[in-house]
């Protein structure tokens, strides 16, 4: 499973050509790959929760500037 640093990168690579053909749009990452490309944040929400329970898994809205995480939302506990 990949982290979420992992799903950012996945994101940053493919950067370019999500912003040419899904710029406003909403994207779902998870284990490194694109799971989709979503018309409103609830959408995807339900999606990724759905799908992947808690995650880690990376919701990014396409041509928004990025944003610093703080530790607790990158790291999970070992319990």
């Amino acid at each position: 499973m990949a982290t979420l640093l992992e799903n950012i990168a996945a994101y940053d690579a493919q950067r370019d050509r999500l912003e040419t053909e899904h710029l406003g749009e909403w994207a779902l990452f998870y284990d490194r790959e694109l799971i989709g490309c979503y018309k409103d944040f609830q959408e995807v929400a339900n999606e990724a929760v759905t799908r992947f329970g808690r995650g880690p898994y990376l919701i990014r809205a396409i041509g928004a500037p990025p944003r610093s995480l703080p530790a607790s939302v990158q790291y999970r506990p070992l319990r």
